[in-house]
Order: C-alpha cells, then sequence, then structure tokens
C-alpha cells in the first residue's frame, strides 16, 4: 500500500491537492487495504487516516497498519473536523463523481461549528487513474477470480438442458462458484435464452430454455476484492444454421480486437475494429453496446472499450472485449474474455473454451 500511497501524493502533488477525501469502497480499498464496508480515508502529504465508527476500528487497525485509526464514535462530523485540524488542513479536495449533494451540504452545514476553515473543493478521476495500472499481486488475483469463472462455465455445462428455468441455472452456477471461493458473484448473473438472449443485460428469469434456444451466459466470480467477467453463448440443439453463422462472425470480430490490444491504441480504435467488422457484414445496428471495459475492484472501471474513448491502452491495463449481435424478438450472441494489455500486446487471461457449442 506505501507504494500506491506515494503514487497517489505524486498525483496529488502534481495537481496542486494538499489533501484528499476518499470515501469510495473500492479506492479506499486499493489504497489502504481496509475491507470494512464504512469507512473513509484522509490522504495528505505526510500523513494517512482511517476514519471509522466502533464495528471497524479493530479490523482497520489490523488490515491498515500503516493508516492512523480515528474511531468517529458518536460524533462523526466533530471527529472528521478535529482530524482536518490536527492535519492542518484548510482545502480539502473530495470525489467528486462519489460525492452526493446531500453529503456535501451537510459538510457546509457541520463546517460551520468547526473552530476552522475548511475550503471543500472537487477532484476527478485520481485513484481511478492509478487503479487502471495493475501490479503483479492485483494480477495474481484477477487471475485467480477468472480461473473461477472459467470452472463455473465448464460445470455449468453438464446442466444445460431443455427444461430447466434460467434462475436455477444461475442460482446452480453461483452456488457452485461459491463452494470453489468466489467471494459472490460480480454482478447479477446473466443467463438469456432463446428470444430474451437480445437483451444484452437479460438477467436471469423464470423462462424455462427450449430446444433450439441460444442461450447468452454473463457472469463473474470474486476473490479477494477483485471481479471477473466472462460471457459464453451455447445452442440447444436442434441449431438453426444462421445462428452457427452468426456466432463465428462475433468469434472473429472479438479475435480480431482482441489482437488490437496493445500499448498506444486508443479505446474507440479497439472498439471500432470489432465494430467494423461487424458492421461490413450487415449487423452493425445490432452491435447495441461497447466493446470492453477495465475490470478490477469493480467489475466495471476505467478505462473503456468503446467508440467515445480517447484514452490510450497501456502496459498493465485490464481490458474486457466483449462483441455481440442482438436480433430483437429472436435471440443474441456475446462472446466475452479479460484481456491483459501487455508490453509487447494482449495477453488473455480467459481460458474457457469459445468453439461453438451445440448441447
Amino acid at each position: 500500500m506505501t507504494i500506491r500511497l506515494e503514487r497517489l501524493r505524486r498525483l496529488m502533488a502534481a495537481e496542486g491537492i494538499a489533501a484528499l477525501w476518499v470515501r469510495q469502497e473500492e479506492n479506499r480499498r486499493y489504497l489502504s487495504g481496509f475491507t470494512g464496508d464504512s469507512g473513509q480515508l484522509l490522504i495528505t502529504a505526510t500523513s494517512q487516516y482511517i476514519l471509522t465508527d466502533g464495528r471497524f476500528i479493530e479490523q482497520a487497525r489490523a488490515e491498515a497498519p500503516d493508516f492512523e485509526v480515528v474511531d468517529l464514535g458518536n460524533k462523526p462530523w466533530e471527529k472528521l473536523g478535529n482530524t482536518l485540524a490536527a492535519a492542518g488542513v484548510t482545502e480539502l479536495y473530495f470525489e467528486a463523481e462519489h460525492f452526493s449533494y446531500a453529503t456535501y451540504e451537510k459538510f457546509l452545514e457541520e463546517a460551520r461549528g468547526w473552530p476552522h476553515r475548511v475550503v471543500l473543493k472537487p477532484a476527478r478521476g485520481l485513484v481511478e487513474r492509478l487503479r487502471q495500472i495493475k501490479d503483479e499481486r492485483e494480477l495474481q488475483l484477477l487471475q485467480k477470480a477468472i480461473d473461477l469463472a472459467d470452472a463455473g462455465f465448464r460445470h455449468i455445462l453438464g446442466i444445460l438442458r431443455p427444461g430447466i428455468r434460467e434462475r436455477d441455472v444461475a442460482l446452480e452456477l453461483e452456488y457452485y462458484l461459491g463452494k470453489q471461493g468466489s467471494n459472490g458473484p460480480s454482478f447479477t448473473t446473466i443467463i438469456a435464452g432463446g428470444y430474451r438472449a437480445a437483451l444484452p443485460h437479460g438477467v436471469a428469469s423464470d423462462r424455462v430454455l427450449q430446444p433450439g434456444d441460444l442461450v447468452v451466459m454473463d457472469f463473474g466470480a470474486v476473490y479477494e476484492g477483485y471481479h471477473s467477467d466472462l460471457t459464453r453463448t451455447v445452442a440447444l440443439t436442434p441449431v438453426d444454421p444462421e445462428w452457427r453463422r452468426l456466432y463465428h462472425l462475433v468469434l472473429d470480430a472479438q479475435e480480431k480486437a482482441i489482437a488490437a490490444v496493445r500499448p498506444g491504441l486508443t479505446g474507440r480504435e479497439v472498439d471500432a475494429v470489432a465494430r467494423d467488422y461487424i458492421s461490413a457484414a450487415g449487423y452493425g445496428s445490432h452491435f447495441s453496446h461497447g466493446l470492453g471495459h477495465g475490470v478490477g475492484l469493480a467489475v466495471h472501471e476505467e478505462p473503456t472499450l468503446s467508440s467515445r474513448s480517447e484514452e490510450k491502452l497501456a502496459p498493465g491495463m485490464v481490458v474486457t472485449v466483449e462483441p455481440g449481435i442482438y436480433l430483437p424478438g429472436r435471440g443474441g450472441i456475446r462472446i466475452e474474455d479479460v484481456v491483459l494489455v501487455g508490453e509487447d500486446g494482449p495477453r488473455v487471461l480467459s481460458r474457457a473454451p469459445k468453439e461453438f457449442i451445440e448441447l
């Protein structure tokens, strides 16, 4: 954590930020190692504090030994003010993307009673910028989460069949992942068969899978806070030959886009590789979302691969690559892997099979 704090302090100094108030959960964990679900950090040029309540004091001391732990008790705003005064903070920058207007108003109200004046100012994306580049330990934890998802896919192939509800597939998948060591699902599990496969976020329903369905399964595991994200589409026989053709179109688009994941390219340029290929085949209007996103302590984080992203990829970034084709009322296909941006090109971290599977 010391290295992460040093990197943050260099970034703060470059932007003229003397004190940063960190409230967002993943950012808090990234900087301190504290995994409790209530708390906030105060980072200055020379000190770092965790402010939390009595439920988490001992946990914070054990998980974040480099931080001074402040018990907020039953007067949290007063304790915050005292800590700011002790740290000599007169300008406090907050995470603009993770700060409600109600909290802003409450701060101004409470700060009027403090003996010293503190000016509140917004900062944007500081910790998120650091989180984009994964260190070796983060890559190890990500790989654990990815391996769990790969194992979950292999397991669920033995469960899928006509006559089973989408919801039961999701429950079996999540139970299996939990038994194998997942701390929970990365997000609400998507199991969408038949016409529901045309819904990019078709979370599992009571619909019963039918012969001839394509089944889109999008799910992930969490390992020590790090998320995986895997999508596979399989078919329940008998299969319409058109789906087989479209599956290989999506797979080819994905493989071309993965090959383009390299340092220096923008998210927009990588997105265009898959999008242009699918558009040239006449299905551009049926690819309705961005190509991918960063993944780490959050399942969706920076950078993004989309038509709007001008951010350049850099070594150590980890992104998903997940093109799709969705035909409303009929069905859909998506294939997704997690990919590391390496010095010399991409490294695919997901290992689940991608051939067209007919069950």
